[in-house]
């Protein structure tokens, strides 16, 4: 069987949704935290466990008879990697053979601060003797056109980026190829750089955004601080203020810029480009 953490999150469907093109869903287990919000997951007739990072009895019950682990990277900088060894521990303990893990681009070398983490969860998921499988994603798509609506109504896109270009791909690109390296042959020990085919600036978002919507959007770059108060202004928690604030000024000298083509062998297919994702986002 396969299990994948996290399973109610948005990567978490869509990772179910890809393994469930080749793997039977009696086959697939959707660990939550809240299994009375898996009501969606439960319609795909997946098994449902309870599996909760702060109670290692859960974890150990959820990956029972489990041979293979999509651990999908916690959501709260500064608790993650305490998170990711209970289920990197229990997966050991409960016999899982085959550990993926969502990383981030380049973790190893990576200024960003998330990849601390990542980093760390890494080492300690080598050092369990369990395979593992490094899926480092690079940034999603959807950061850049969650909030596309708002930016044409203001008419900008605000940003820290500078010139610096991403080279993002579509949530369900990665999820894809987490499906993939779970259900197909030689991929233990391996490391994959994933990232989008091509890359963009915050810039070219804009002129992409005002191709498609007929309406003026222009890209307008702020100082960190700027960026920072406006984030805090819209209502986002500091946390994530801090990721995305730090995330553009890294971007600027190539953090989240690839030319590596790891997805698309993966996925065995062009990944999304910005043109799709924009008018994903824009569809009605």
């Amino acid at each position: 069987m396969i299990a994948i953490t996290g399973a109610n999150g948005q990567f978490g469907v869509l990772a179910i949704k890809a393994l469930l093109k080749n793997t039977r869903p009696d086959q697939i287990v959707a660990a939550v935290r809240n299994p009375e919000k898996a009501n969606a997951l439960k319609t795909l007739g997946v098994q449902i466990r309870h599996a909760d990072y702060d109670k290692p009895e859960t974890l150990a019950e959820a990956f029972r008879d489990v041979e293979k682990l999509l651990l999908i990277s916690a959501v709260i900088p500064g608790e993650r990697l305490r998170q990711h060894r209970a289920a990197i521990d229990a997966a050991k303990g409960a016999g899982v053979r085959v550990v993926a893990y969502t990383s981030l681009l380049r973790a190893d070398t990576s200024d960003l601060a998330l990849a601390a983490e990542h980093k760390a969860t890494e080492e300690y998921l080598k050092k369990s003797g369990i395979s593992f499988i490094l899926l480092r994603d690079g940034w999603y798509l959807e950061n850049h056109t969650a909030a596309l609506p708002a930016a044409i109504q203001n008419g900008v896109i605000i940003g820290s980026a500078g010139e610096g270009r991403f080279a993002s791909a579509s949530r369900a690109d990665y999820a894809e190829a987490a499906a993939v390296v779970l259900t197909q042959p030689s991929h233990e020990n391996k490391v994959y750089e994933l990232a989008g085919d091509s890359s963009f600036t915050l810039r070219d978002l804009a002129d992409e955004v005002t191709k498609q919507s007929g309406t003026k959007v222009e890209y307008r770059n702020l100082p960190p601080s700027e960026y920072e108060a406006a984030l805090l202004g819209f209502g986002l928690p500091k946390m994530i203020v801090d990721v995305v604030v730090d995330a553009d000024l890294k971007t600027r000298n190539g953090a989240l810029d690839s030319s590596s083509r790891d997805l698309s062998a993966l996925i065995g297919r062009p990944t999304t480009t910005l043109t799709e994702a924009v008018a994903t986002a824009l569809r009605p």
